[in-house]
C-alpha cells in the first residue's frame, strides 16, 4: 500500500475513540496522518465549529478522510468498518476470522458484529457516563454514578466470559481482529474510571498484551505527538 497518499484522522487529545480507528489504521499499515481539533465552537479549531462541521455534522472526533477514494466517514464503528472493507475484504489483518485460518463462516462473521455492537452501544457509553459522573458533572450525583459504575463493571464481567474462551488473548477466537482495536482503548479507561478490573484475570491479561503490542503504541504516539490545534 506504498502508493496511496495518506489518510487523514480527525482526533483530539483525550478520548478513546480517535486511538481505535488508529490501532486499525496501523494493523494495516497504512500511512495517515493525525489531525487535532479542541472541544467547543472555535470556527477553526473547535469541533463544534463550523469548519469541522462540514466534516460530520455531528461535531464529534473520530473523523476520517480518505484521498484516495474521495470517501469521509464518521462515527468510530463506520470509520473502522470502512477500512475493513475497502482495506483489507479478505479479513486477513482486521477479521473475522475463520476456524484453523480458513474463511470466516456465517457464525464467525456474526460473533464479530456483535462483540463489536456490544462495544458500541454498550461497553464504551457505560463507561463514558462513567467517567462523566466521576470527573465532569458540575453537581455531584452519587446514584447516577453508581449506576454507570456498576454496569461497567457487569460489562468487564461480559467480556471476561468471551476471553476465557481464548485464555485472554484476543476477544474473538483466531487471534486480534478489529474488535479488539475497538476495545482496547475503552478497557484501558478503567483506571481513569476508578473501576478496577483485578478480579478479571484474562481481562487483564488482554489489556496488557493490547498495550505491548507495536500497532497500539504506535496508535498512541503518533496521536499524542501529532500537533496541537492551530499548529502547522
Amino acid at each position: 500500500m506504498s502508493n496511496l497518499k495518506p489518510l487523514l484522522l480527525h482526533a483530539h487529545a483525550t478520548g478513546p475513540n480517535p486511538i481505535k480507528v488508529a490501532i486499525a489504521l496501523e494493523l494495516l499499515s497504512i500511512a495517515y496522518t493525525v489531525k487535532m481539533w479542541d472541544f467547543g465552537d472555535d470556527p477553526n479549531k473547535g469541533v463544534k465549529g463550523a469548519a469541522f462541521l462540514k466534516i460530520n455534522e455531528n461535531g464529534r472526533v473520530p473523523a476520517l478522510e480518505d484521498p484516495n477514494t474521495g470517501v469521509v466517514s464518521w462515527e468510530s464503528g463506520a470509520c473502522v468498518n470502512y477500512l475493513r472493507r475497502q482495506y483489507d475484504a479478505d479479513g486477513k489483518k482486521l477479521g473475522p476470522h475463520g476456524k484453523d485460518g480458513g474463511a470466516p463462516g456465517l457464525q464467525d462473521v456474526v460473533d464479530f458484529e456483535k462483540w463489536e455492537y456490544f462495544l458500541l452501544t454498550t461497553l464504551g457509553p457505560m463507561t463514558g457516563q462513567a467517567n462523566w459522573y466521576r470527573h465532569y458533572n458540575p453537581t455531584k450525583n452519587e446514584d447516577a454514578l453508581n449506576r454507570y459504575v456498576e454496569q461497567t463493571d457487569r460489562c468487564y464481567s461480559v467480556l471476561e466470559g468471551q476471553l476465557q474462551k481464548t485464555g485472554g488473548e484476543s476477544v474473538l477466537p483466531g487471534g486480534i481482529t478489529a474488535v479488539d482495536a475497538h476495545y482496547e482503548p475503552w478497557v484501558r479507561q478503567h483506571a481513569y474510571a476508578q473501576i478496577p478490573i483485578d478480579k478479571y484475570p484474562n481481562l487483564s491479561k488482554w489489556l496488557e498484551k493490547m498495550k505491548s503490542l507495536d500497532a497500539v503504541k504506535r496508535a498512541y504516539e503518533k496521536i499524542q505527538q501529532a500537533p496541537k490545534p492551530g499548529e502547522s
